[in-house]
């Protein structure tokens, strides 16, 4: 019986983990008028590993994190140019990395789960971090980032989709809008 409850409370444990919302926030380089931002292009990629080959190697995911950013650029009045003259460069960086949680159980409450004993679960956490630099001063911006967990995400095409859409238009809805929407 105790390993039924104790499968029991880490299958719950993890599913929990697995649901965690995803972290979203940005930082705007104070004094910027995004107003005077029309164009933008993707700058240089970045030349470090994501961090796991499934990613790396995934030929998709650059395609599906480009579009929705393409998408939510114009969506926010920027017109993508890409003669050499943006006012604004897109970079990103994007990692995945193994995390352990360890969940104690709320003893000072009189309550635990199970056995009473700490629950390890271990997930895969993905962090997206989009750039947007003045093409002019070289300096960052805007800077988004989400991260959330991507534990059975990397191998499967809809899901990984689905994440990288999700995170692109949590982070842009934080984007101040640009000169290209008031014409």
């Amino acid at each position: 019986m105790r390993t039924i409850t104790a499968l029991i409370t880490a299958v719950a444990v993890a599913t929990l983990a697995g649901c965690a919302s995803m972290n979203v926030s940005s930082h705007v380089e104070r004094g910027t008028n995004f107003t005077e931002y029309v164009t933008y292009d993707w700058g240089p990629p970045d030349n470090l590993p994501v961090g796991d080959p499934r990613l790396d190697n995934n030929p998709f995911f650059n395609d599906y994190l480009q579009g929705a950013v393409e998408k939510k650029m114009a969506a926010k009045g920027y017109d993508r140019t890409n003669d050499g003259g943006a006012d604004l460069l897109i970079h990103y960086h994007a990692s995945v990395n193994q995390r352990l949680d360890v969940y104690r159980a709320d003893q000072q409450y009189g309550y635990c789960y199970g056995n009473c004993e700490p629950q390890v679960v271990d997930f895969e956490q993905g962090t997206l971090v989009i750039d947007l630099v003045d093409a002019k001063t070289k300096k960052v911006v805007w800077r988004g980032w989400a991260q959330d967990t991507m534990t059975g995400v990397i191998d499967n095409q809809d899901r990984l989709q689905k994440q990288v859409d999700e995170s692109v238009t949590k982070m842009m809805l934080l984007l101040p809008r640009g000169g290209a929407a008031l014409r």
